[in-house]
């Protein structure tokens, strides 16, 4: 059994674009697309807030974990929840499975995106400012990505384009 290398995650924080930017890739690349927030969602049959209004961020970032370990892709692009990198297993396997894209945007553009953060599903701490979730995520992104995609003033289209250029 060869191991599958060719899957393309994209990481980042909430309302980078992951998903939109993913299908895009996807379309272009002749990939498949899986979005690992669906896959919560299908595997626990709740949306994503309900799932962490009910069992609270530790049942959460749980079904979220044991989502990212149950998909096995190939020739995909993964787009991931903004949280997925508060589980290293998953991270780990993610990176197993090919290269990890941070897609990264400036805190006042991502504080500008995110307006619906409860519906959005968004995983904060009891407390936790956006300023604090941004820090934290940060570092850990960046400790995760293969390659680090700047979103600074980029279209949905220029993101893509700088994707396939550095896949290439």
């Amino acid at each position: 059994m060869e191991s599958v290398k060719n899957n393309i995650t994209l990481i980042g924080m909430p309302a980078s674009g992951k998903s939109t930017v993913g299908v895009i890739l996807a379309k272009i690349l002749g990939l498949s697309f899986v979005d690992t927030d669906l896959v919560i969602q299908q595997r626990e049959g709740a949306l994503l807030c309900d799932i962490i209004s009910e069992r609270g961020l530790e049942g959460f970032l749980k079904a979220e974990e044991s989502a990212v370990l149950s998909i096995s892709p190939s020739n995909t692009v993964i787009a991931t929840g903004g949280s997925v990198v508060y589980s290293e297993a998953g991270m780990e396997y993610l990176k197993s499975l090919g290269k990890v894209v941070y897609l990264k945007v400036e805190k006042e553009d991502l504080f500008k995106r995110l307006h619906n953060i409860k519906q959005r599903g968004v995983v904060l701490s009891p407390g936790e400012t956006l300023d604090e979730m941004y820090a934290t995520r940060s570092v850990l992104y960046e400790k995760y990505a293969d390659i680090v995609i700047d979103e600074t003033n980029a279209s949905v289209e220029e993101t893509v384009e700088m994707i396939r250029e550095l896949m290439k």
